[in-house]
């Protein structure tokens, strides 16, 4: 019967091979840390969205938004603003990480004084809602608002200061070369302007708000409210870049009750998601993945896949989000977890940089591993070669010496080598037995054979 390997001849084979390789894997950690530490993959836990006032579209986009990044692990915190304008003063002053902005809401500024903004693609459009009370234009011709210059006199709500509707229709009146004081203004939020607007304490009440807002929908479903039809809408659009002309079609609102009973021209502004330049990529991607599932839907004025985009944007476009409007979901997350596929796909090049190195170091480990393991007989041959000089020389002990051989004996007998390198630790033995029997041997004799293992002494196998 064969002898097999003993567990204890295994597990030492296997030790000296992990001291071997301990440097080299102490130093692919080393750089492993590094790149992590240097490309730093895994994005924050939390982030702060800047939406807009209650029940408005931005707070519900906000927290389709919220959902989403949810199932990635990712806290969304939103914060209540009063609008576009607001959003993007926290946006300049770092308080927030990412936020809605209307088209128009501010003239952009060079980078550094912006704070360093960057877009994630443009994502709705938001038509300029004119709701006008309907004994309000009694007195115009047809009837009915058509263009800013019949509101002259009228009461009219535009918003607070943060929700980028007052710089909005400033421009609007100035193209149409009026004053603001031409118009009775005010400046109430949302809420509480429909609700003097329905008490007819207003004629005239504006929004920028996208059609799933649900204070637009009630108001175009109110009998005595109707919409102003944009005529020059057109016009506006090429005369203010921001603007695009849209039609509102006749039925959309209600096709039962034919709401509204024709197609309404209007303008409306793109908005679009902002956030710092230095926001983490990985986070980018997955807003911006989110924008695919949360407006890529048809709505009342585009197509399914229209939105999000790249056009219209005002802002640099963050690359990443462009690679995300590109490609759409990356490979990987299709099969893995988000943090695992993220960290693979940050992680790659780094990894392909750090094998590139570690490959031919890697060359090092079995000569390596052989030194380590031979050395442990080799050393002995040393103090063997001396005993035998001593011998040889005149008038030598050789009791002495026999018994410093015993002793290399015992020791050499209980050094453990792997199985694989046992030959060289007998091959050792049968060398201290040589030299023991010329040490027994007569001084005569002893001078007429001569060192029997000088040759191999002088060097070892």
């Amino acid at each position: 019967m064969k002898p097999v390997p003993t567990v204890r001849d295994t597990l030492l084979s296997l030790r000296d091979l992990l001291v071997s390789v301990g440097p080299f894997a102490l130093l692919a950690l080393a750089l492993l840390a590094a790149a992590y530490w240097w490309l730093d993959p895994n994005p924050p836990k939390r982030v702060v969205l800047a939406t807009g006032p209650a029940q408005s579209a931005y707070d519900q986009m906000g927290q389709r938004y919220q959902r989403a990044l949810a199932v990635h692990g990712i806290q969304v915190v939103l914060r209540p603003t009063d609008g576009s304008s607001a959003n993007l003063a926290l946006l300049r002053e770092h308080k927030v990480d990412l936020g809605f902005v209307q088209g128009g809401s501010a003239e952009p500024q060079p980078e550094g004084e912006e704070g360093g903004l960057a877009s994630l693609g443009s994502l709705f459009l938001e038509p300029v809602w004119v709701f006008y009370r309907a004994e309000a234009a009694r007195r115009l011709p047809g009837k009915a608002i058509t263009s800013p210059t019949q509101l002259a006199g009228l009461r009219v709500n535009v918003g607070t200061p943060g929700s980028g509707v007052p710089a909005l229709v400033n421009r609007l009146l100035e193209a149409n070369r009026m004053e603001p004081g031409a118009l009775t203004l005010s400046r109430l939020d949302q809420t509480p302007a429909t609700v003097a607007f329905l008490a007819g304490e207003l004629d005239v009440i504006v929004f920028a708000s996208a059609p799933e807002s649900l204070l637009v929908q009630m108001l175009l479903m109110t009998p005595g409210v109707q919409l102003m039809d944009f005529a020059h809408s057109e016009a506006y659009a090429r005369r203010m870049p921001f603007l695009s002309p849209v039609v509102l079609p006749r039925g959309v609102v209600d096709l039962a009750r034919d709401q509204p009973p024709q197609d309404v021209r209007l303008v409306a502004t793109t908005t679009s998601l902002l956030a710092q330049a230095d926001t983490h990529p990985a986070l980018v991607q997955l807003f911006t993945q989110a924008a695919r599932e949360v407006h890529g839907s048809a709505g009342w004025f585009n197509r399914a896949g229209a939105f999000p985009t790249a056009e219209h944007a005002e802002y640099p476009l963050a690359a990443e989000a462009e690679r995300a409007l590109r490609t759409g979901r990356p490979f990987l997350q299709r099969w893995l977890p988000f943090w695992m596929a993220n960290l693979v796909e940050r992680m790659w090049l780094a990894l392909g940089i750090i094998l590139a190195v570690l490959l031919p170091l890697s060359r090092v480990v079995p000569p390596l591993y052989a030194f380590r393991i031979r050395s442990r007989v080799f050393r002995w041959y040393g103090q063997l070669r001396d005993i035998e000089a001593q011998l040889a020389a005149p008038g030598a002990d050789a009791a002495a010496l026999v018994a410093d051989l015993d002793a290399l004996d015992a020791r050499v007998a209980g050094i453990q080598v792997p199985l694989a390198y046992t030959d060289e630790l007998y091959a050792l033995r049968q060398y201290i037995a040589a030299v023991r029997r010329r040490a027994v041997q007569p001084p005569a004799a002893r001078a007429l054979t001569g060192p029997a293992t000088a040759s191999t002494l002088a060097t070892p196998p």
